[in-house]
């Protein structure tokens, strides 16, 4: 029986398939990444925006065809689409033959029983997807690098998001099952774990009365094997400064940390439902620069959210030249429904949400392009990735300032033959817009 697994979505949807992954290697299924020989395919489904959903449907889509020119038996969906839309699911995509949806009491085994009952019967058997963590997932991420996942849910309720409806209310893992998590990532040869959630900066909060995440911090810094952690996803009211000074004082914690503000206008906050204001962001990201002076900032921003004014959009673009953070991304707006901002008046041309997206990035390409020139002749740890292919001594690789796939790399130069999973030593020699050339030192 061979099983093609597409996952889709977010990092955090990816821990959700690895989990299932693992579960499906254990329980002796045979993995194919071929359509052609698939007995079953599994889509991890995500809705998060419009685009999500569009993306989701076409693969279901393109998945389906399968069953007429391949020798498919069944094609199950599960995630967020799963979830959110299971009705609609059984109504429209006759295709599809079974539904994983999410529980808070799942059964480890739900994804094997719904293959089970799928196997030469095709009938249709809604289950709720597995969210045991105590799982030995199966790594996808290749490299030396894993997305730990600490939470789930949210109990945030911003306007535009339908991730409450969608994943339940904030649920913290505990500490010793993350710790254990996290030592059996670093046998696998895991190097860096980056820490997710809807939320990271509230971790513990609801099981240990008080947020622990310096704490969960400091003891996965005591993970032999462990050389980087990185923690996205910080909401800026919950940056505390017991976090700030863990994050300034842990050697294996990467100076570089996400905090998706979304706006910079006061009015357009209140409107998203945010709790913070524009002068709580810029206390806060003072306070992390001058605490650690070398960190890099990350941030995402909204734009063309409902009633936002050219003077709203101004009042972004300069927050962003005051600001400068090193990394940024923007999202048009997508009008999720069930959410209190589909209702909201007027909602913004695609056209004009267009523009003003390509005007942000096109300013934070500027600043992004400035930040990757100050590093010039500066020495950084580099973890090699790589070999750059019919190049023989040139390596890629990442350093603290870039996530995977998401931040540019680093490419060293180098006498000697580079092993993938070390960190070099290297000497940034120029830039090359969002990534750097660098030479690496001698001896390392």
């Amino acid at each position: 029986m061979n099983i093609l697994f597409i996952s889709l979505g977010c990092d955090k949807n990816l821990v959700d398939s690895e989990n299932m992954l693992g579960l499906i290697n254990n329980h002796g299924y045979k993995l194919t990444d071929n359509e052609n020989d698939a007995d079953i395919i599994i889509i991890n489904t995500c809705c998060f925006i419009n685009d999500a959903k569009e993306e989701s449907i076409n693969t279901i889509l393109d998945m389906a065809q399968y069953k007429e020119n391949g020798r498919l038996k069944a094609l199950i969906v599960t995630g967020c689409m799963a979830q959110r839309y299971k009705e609609e699911i059984i109504k429209n995509l006759p295709e599809v033959d079974g539904i994983l949806g999410f529980t808070n009491n799942p059964s480890e085994n739900n994804i094997i029983d719904l293959i089970e009952s799928l196997v030469g019967k095709n009938d249709y058997k809604a289950l709720s997807l597995n969210g045991n963590q105590e799982n030995k997932r199966l790594l996808t991420t290749g490299g030396h690098y894993a997305y730990l996942k600490i939470a789930d849910g949210c109990d945030k309720h911003c306007t535009y998001c339908a991730i409450p409806m969608i994943r339940g209310k904030y649920r913290s893992r505990t500490i010793e099952s993350l710790i254990e998590e996290a030592n059996y990532l670093a046998k696998q040869g895991v190097k860096e774990l980056i820490l997710v959630a809807q939320e990271t900066t509230l971790y513990g909060r609801d099981i240990y009365g008080k947020k622990e995440l310096p704490k969960l911090l400091k003891e996965l810094c005591k993970i032999d094997g462990i050389e980087w952690i990185r923690v996205l996803y910080c909401y800026p009211e919950e940056i505390s400064d017991e976090l700030i000074d863990t994050i300034k004082n842990e050697d294996k914690i990467c100076k570089y940390i996400d905090i998706p503000i979304q706006h910079s206008s006061d009015r357009i906050l209140k409107l998203m439902g945010r709790r913070t204001n524009k002068s709580d962001l810029i206390n806060v990201i003072n306070k992390l620069r001058n605490q650690i002076p070398d960190i890099v900032l990350r941030t995402t921003l909204i734009t063309g959210f409902p009633s936002e004014t050219d003077h709203d959009h101004k009042e972004l673009i300069d927050f962003i030249k005051e600001m400068k953070f090193e990394r940024l991304g923007v999202f048009m707006y997508s009008q999720e429904e069930d959410t209190p901002a589909y209702l909201l008046e007027p909602q913004i041309n695609e056209n004009i949400k267009k523009k003003r997206h390509d005007e942000i990035m096109q300013i934070q390409q500027e600043i992004a392009f400035e930040y990757s020139k100050s590093l010039i002749g500066k020495t950084l740890n580099v973890l090699i990735e790589g070999q750059v292919v019919n190049e023989e001594n040139i390596y890629i690789g990442r350093t603290y300032l870039d996530l995977p796939n998401i931040d540019g790399y680093i490419f060293v130069e180098s006498n000697e033959s580079l092993i993938t999973g070390n960190y070099i030593n290297t000497k940034v020699i120029k830039e090359k817009g969002y990534d750097l050339i660098g030479k690496a030192l001698e001896g390392y």
